[in-house]
């Protein structure tokens, strides 16, 4: 075991001082989060396997709490399958958008954009750090899914299909700093928006998102060049698939509407119906009369997406029940738990207990998941695309930076704007958020 495989598990038990829980307990810690973090382990150690390990601790932490502790929703197997109840908007909504932003991410390959991108962009390390920014600016008003897997799509053609992992972990990063200052740029910031918090509130997150943004970017733009540079003007009578770009609008446009409705004048329909995932997929079923969708990537594509969600019903079932007290230091730490935990709860707890510095809060939930791999569903995403990524050990050693970004991004926030924590004044109810938490109509991280 190396140093970089015990910092998944050290960080997989973090958490659990940190939150206070029922149930057995070695050394004070939950036997939950030692299954967790176990999980967390196998999947950092054999992650030529991350399939079957995730599958095998969902199995482990599902009959222990069956047996031993239960679950909020009930004791048992009933327990556990109204605990499912619960949790399956959000987990069909998760599995619709990563199966379907990958058949997206296919046809804006196709459409030859990414080809053409080569005679706009810079020849040198400042193109890539261009592609970077132009998935930061998408993913703040889009799923950053698809922010990533575009982003994806957009490298394989102008790297020849030879992406740096370091740079992998910059497009994740970049896609999820870009939904941390917007209120519908991530699941997060979205359950804020509704509890009361004001979009302004939110925004000041683009202070350490564009700090970080400009360290990890800079670092992963110039890993990337000196591994495979931009390859100028290859390309020089390529036509653009208009059709395939229009598909791709069409997908992205029934997804951000059908966003904004449901967390506006649909609230009560998004608690007990996936409707973001299914007006994807309806957008994509539209379509196949005018091009057809690389259904063949599905197979492959769906074990990633059982991957990530047996590591968010894992999350879900963890004994959470308070964060401790409010303050910089807490909403830091946040950040780090983020890599490993489902940032929802974590999002309602602190919106539960306020007393939070929400700039800072949206920015801890929605960047910390990019330290890892699987620690959002953006990575995950881009796994699916470039298998290579499925490394805990590569992705820590070559995408360093990614922490560094979010430790010195944090602190530049804290140096210009100072920590003010906030009270919510506005709309709705943060304990009716806590909720219903599980239940927001958008993707995970």
């Amino acid at each position: 075991m190396t140093l970089r495989h015990l910092s998944v598990f050290v960080l997989g038990l973090i958490a659990a001082p940190a939150f206070a829980a029922s149930g057995p307990a070695v050394a004070g810690i939950p036997v939950d989060f030692i299954l967790f973090a176990l999980t967390l382990l196998g999947v950092a150690l054999f992650h030529n396997h991350t399939f079957y390990v995730a599958l095998t601790g969902l199995f482990t932490v599902s009959v222990y709490k069956i047996l031993f502790t239960g679950f909020k929703t009930g004791i048992g197997v009933a327990g556990f399958f109204s605990h499912l109840g619960h949790e399956w908007v959000t987990l069909a909504n998760l599995f619709c958008l990563l199966m379907g932003f990958a058949l997206l991410a296919r046809h804006f390959e196709k459409s030859h954009v990414p080809v053409i991108l080569p005679k706009f962009l810079p020849d040198d390390w400042k193109g890539a750090f261009l592609l970077l920014v132009m998935v930061w600016f998408i993913s703040s008003f889009l799923d950053n899914i698809a922010a990533a897997l575009i982003g994806g799509a957009m490298a394989h053609q102008l790297f020849r299909a030879r992406v740096h992992i370091g740079y992998l972990a910059g497009i994740v990063a970049a896609s999820n700093a870009g939904g941390a200052w917007s209120v519908v740029g991530d699941t997060t910031t979205t359950m804020m928006w509704i509890a009361g918090v004001r979009p302004d509130q939110v925004f000041e997150a683009i202070v350490a998102s564009t700090v970080a943004l400009c360290i990890c970017g800079v670092i992963a733009a110039k890993q990337q060049h000196a591994y495979s540079p931009i390859l100028k003007n290859a390309h020089d009578h390529t036509k653009v698939d208009w059709a395939r770009v229009g598909i791709v609008l069409l997908i992205l446009v029934f997804a951000i509407i059908t966003n904004v409705l449901m967390n506006t004048r649909f609230s009560s329909l998004a608690e007990s119906f996936p409707a973001i995932g299914v007006a994807v997929w309806a957008a994509i079923l539209l379509t196949v009369g005018i091009r057809r969708p690389d259904w063949e990537i599905l197979p492959e594509n769906l074990k990633g997406t059982i991957f990530l969600l047996s590591l968010v019903v894992i999350a879900s079932m963890m004994p959470v029940e308070e964060l401790p007290a409010a303050s910089w230091p807490t909403a830091l730490g946040i950040g780090f738990v983020s890599a490993v935990f489902d940032n929802i709860p974590l999002t309602a707890l602190a919106l539960k207990q306020g007393g939070y510095d929400f700039g800072f809060l949206a920015y801890a939930v929605g960047f910390g998941g990019s330290m890892l791999w699987f620690g959002s569903s953006a990575g995950v995403a881009l796994s699916n695309m470039y298998p290579e990524a499925k490394s805990v050990g590569q992705w820590m050693r070559h995408g360093w930076h990614v922490a560094v970004a979010y430790v010195v991004g944090f602190f530049v926030m804290l140096a210009v704007l100072g920590w003010h924590p906030e009270t919510i004044v506005a709309k709705g109810d943060a304990g009716a958020v806590v909720e219903s938490a599980h239940v927001v109509p958008a993707e995970v991280k």
